[in-house]
């Protein structure tokens, strides 16, 4: 994982393994928002509208604040039961403040604080290996 800064905001880029990405079908029940359709804290752009809320489905791309009260989650990429997280853990953010968790796609867990996932920024690729964060193939901002 790679943070930038965009806005003045910390944008986590993960690229995920491949079990990485298979481990997002098992947190689809545990996840409050698996298609990331609701729209309270930021609307998702459209190409993030998928159960690993990006583009591709091995680059993740979504700004490191929780949307409970703005702090910063850690990354919490080891598997199993671990302090402050449930047993069947897959991976993902926890928010040590108040606890919400996030999979490894940045959907919020049922009955957490956090009202909503982390939020994907619009972005877009260059090639193969660049990322422009703040815009996408629409021109938009």
């Amino acid at each position: 994982m790679r943070t930038v800064e965009w806005r003045g905001k910390p944008v986590w880029i993960l690229k995920r393994t491949p079990e990485m990405i298979e481990s997002l079908k098992k947190t689809d029940a545990d996840v409050a928002d698996p298609n990331s359709k609701r729209t309270d804290f930021s609307e998702t752009p459209d190409y993030a509208l998928n159960e690993w809320r990006s583009i591709r489905k091995d680059i993740l791309v979504v700004v490191g604040i929780c949307p409970h009260l703005g702090c910063s989650p850690s990354s919490r990429f080891q598997t199993g039961a671990q302090p402050s997280l449930p047993d069947s853990w897959q991976g993902g953010f926890l928010c040590p403040c108040h606890g919400s968790t996030f999979d490894l796609a940045g959907r919020v867990y049922k009955n957490k604080p956090a009202p909503d996932n982390l939020q994907v920024p619009r972005y877009m690729f260059e090639g193969e290996n660049k990322l422009v964060i703040g815009k996408d193939e629409k021109g938009e901002a």
